[in-house]
């Protein structure tokens, strides 16, 4: 089960912010959680649940109107002008019917407006949609789709408990594009006990040969309390190996660049500005954004504030008419400052050296001197090198 909440402050019964708190004007977006999985991945410690897990007071079929519920009091506390972006993740949302999916989508566009051009995301396992659901959401305006991939190969999906078969991610891709999806983003995962260099390297073949126009690549983390992390300790599988993750970083940074999938983010490459998660990066550059569900986070104007866990509680809550926000933080700017340097830095785009202080301004040079930086036009650029290291070129930059 995932780990328990951070602390903070309580928020107040009817979720309403610190005087003179509101969106700060780097765009806005919504996350909605969806909290249900069929079965639990041995390596996840999201804040998801199967059906044996739920107990009472929170259902699938019930769900939507609650999330409908919390929308309603954000509606009370924040006037965005527009939302920019919409992301539904999990979980997995596409175990809920696709009206269900696009009565909440309506229902944000009632509350806030839809801008024009949004982005509209939902995640899905690849075994949880077909032809017929993905061009419902389609119709419903869903923008873009990202299936859980991992990886095409059998046994590493056996070890992380996947389970789709090992092509039906790349041909849940070519359904979605078929369905007429602007975007379809496949998530691969490297690192795994067990994986070989030719298992990662088909992989990445397949997620380019499905034709999407993004692809996603996160090393293994082994996060405590879960099944894999069990197996690890009692010496059944291995614990990943750091040399092992950089080689298969290099592996993916050449092959998508071979593709025509450029970095922008670390983890991310996209076909083309077009292409890139504007949800993503709405988080990454100090955008706002509220989060519906139990444990999503949500960050307006500097505060930063996270949702009771579980979907009973989080229905109870709401049900009496009560701010299901679990605590909360106002950012101090030094706070807010070591953030934005570390998400800033990740970016393709680059760290503005006028955010540092003369120290980090130092640091950024020697990071350069060593082949870890690039200093262009006013800006800090990761090098392939520094992508490798890149918590360690931030750590060396701040205070």
């Amino acid at each position: 089960m995932p780990g328990a909440l951070p602390e903070g402050e309580a928020v107040p019964r009817d979720g309403s912010l610190p005087p003179g708190t509101g969106p700060g004007g780097r765009g806005f977006g919504v996350y909605v959680h969806v909290p249900f999985c069929a079965s639990r991945c041995g390596y996840c410690d999201f804040n998801t649940y199967t059906a044996a897990e739920l107990g009472g007071g929170a259902s699938r079929e019930a769900y939507p109107q609650t999330v409908l519920a919390e929308l309603a009091l954000a509606a009370r506390v924040v006037a965005p002008a527009r939302v920019d972006t919409v992301f539904v993740g999990g979980g997995t949302p596409t175990l809920l019917d696709p009206d269900d999916l696009a009565r909440i989508l309506e229902a944000i566009d009632r509350t806030w407006g839809l801008a024009a051009d949004a982005e509209v995301t939902t995640e899905a396992n690849p075994e949880s949609v077909n032809p017929a659901s993905l061009q419902r959401l389609r119709k419903a305006g869903f923008t873009r789709v990202s299936l859980g991939m991992q990886s095409i190969a059998p046994g590493v999906l056996q070890v992380l408990e996947r389970r789709h078969t090992a092509g039906r991610a790349p041909a849940a891709a070519v359904e979605a594009r078929e369905a007429g999806f602007d975007h379809v983003n496949l998530d691969l995962i490297y690192g795994t006990p067990g994986e070989t260099a030719d298992d990662f390297a088909a992989s990445l073949a397949a997620a380019v040969g499905a034709g999407v126009d993004h692809v996603s690549a996160y090393s293994l983390i082994v996060e405590d309390g879960t099944r894999l992390a069990a197996r690890m300790r009692r010496g059944d599988l291995p614990y990943p190996d750091d040399d092992v993750a950089a080689d298969r970083y290099l592996a993916a940074d050449a092959a998508l660049d071979a593709a025509g999938l450029t970095w922008y983010e670390v983890s991310n490459w996209a076909a083309g500005p077009a292409a890139r998660c504007r949800h993503n990066l709405l988080y990454w550059t100090g955008g706002d954004w509220w989060g519906l569900g139990p444990g999503a986070h949500s960050h307006v104007g500097g505060v930063r504030w996270w949702n009771v866990k579980h979907p009973s509680t989080y229905a109870a809550r709401l049900a009496a008419g009560e701010s299901p926000g679990y605590a909360r933080e106002v950012l101090a700017p030094d706070d807010r400052h070591v953030e934005d340097v570390m998400l800033r830095l990740r970016l393709a785009s680059g760290l503005p050296l006028d955010v540092l202080d003369a120290q980090g301004r130092a640091a950024a040079g020697r990071a350069a001197a060593d082949g870890l930086l690039e200093i262009r036009d006013g800006h800090a650029l990761l090098t392939l090198r520094g992508r490798l290291l890149a918590d360690a070129v931030v750590r060396d930059l701040l205070p």
